[in-house]
This record gives C-alpha cells, structure tokens and sequence, in this order.
C-alpha cells in the first residue's frame, strides 16, 4: 500500500513579515524616512506595534514585551550577510541609494557588491539590527 502525497496547501500570496523591535518611533523613521515605507492603518490590538506596506506586502513591526520576545534577528554571528536572515527590497539606483544612506548615517554591513544575477546590492541593519539587502538590477 502506497500514502498518497496531499495536495499542497492553496497559498494566495505573501502577506506579511514581523520583527520585534525595541523603539517604535526609531523604527517608524527608518522605515518611513529611510526607506519610504507608507505607514498603514493596524487594528487596534492589544499590544504595541505598528504597521508599514509596499506594493501589497505589509511588514509588521510589534514592540518588545514578555510575550513577543527579545528585539532583533537572533543570532549575529552570521559570516556573510547574504546568507543570514534578511529581508530584501528591490530600489531604482544603487548609487544614490548608498549616498542618501550615508547622508541619514546609516553604516553599510556590506557591500555594494555585484550578485551572479547582475544584480548590485548592499546590506544594512534597521534600528534593531534587522539585516535589509537593498538591491538594484543594473541596466
């Protein structure tokens, strides 16, 4: 008698992503003034937290307390950024992104440096040390 493999579960789409971060007012600036997130409306839940979005994806950040846990991706300990936890934005110009980073003085982890795909990408981390890859395809 052979199992019979189920079907796969029907996923409609990427919805969200959440981190735990210690400041909501750091986070709200980094995401909103940094990287041009568009702060959204975030029901009225019972813990702290806010909500941001881009092209229909939200990132939920939640405040840290005795439920959610510790602020930040964990362990830090990663050799190369790329191959650690992270989230990634697709941007226009890498460029002018690495100048405006450094004029809100925020350090790179790594890069810029060119990925096999042709892609040109660099790493920073948010207020809690949530690594981004901000990366652009060169044209």
């Amino acid at each position: 008698m052979t199992e019979k493999t189920p079907p796969p579960i029907d996923v409609r789409n990427f919805d969200h992503v959440t981190f735990v971060v210690s400041d909501l007012a750091a986070t709200e600036h980094f995401y909103v003034n940094v990287l041009g997130l568009e702060k959204t409306k975030r029901p009225a839940f019972d813990f702290q937290g806010d909500w941001y979005e881009i092209e229909n994806i939200l990132l939920h950040v939640i405040l840290a307390n005795e439920d959610s846990g510790l602020p930040g991706p964990g362990d830090r300990q990663v050799k190369s950024a790329s191959r650690g936890q992270h989230l990634a934005f697709n941007i226009d110009d890498i460029d002018r992104t690495v100048a405006l980073l450094e004029q809100h003085g925020i350090s790179l982890v790594a890069g810029p440096k060119e990925r096999p795909d042709g892609a040109s990408q660099v790493y920073i981390n948010d207020p809690d040390g949530h690594l981004i890859e901000l990366f652009a395809l060169r044209i």
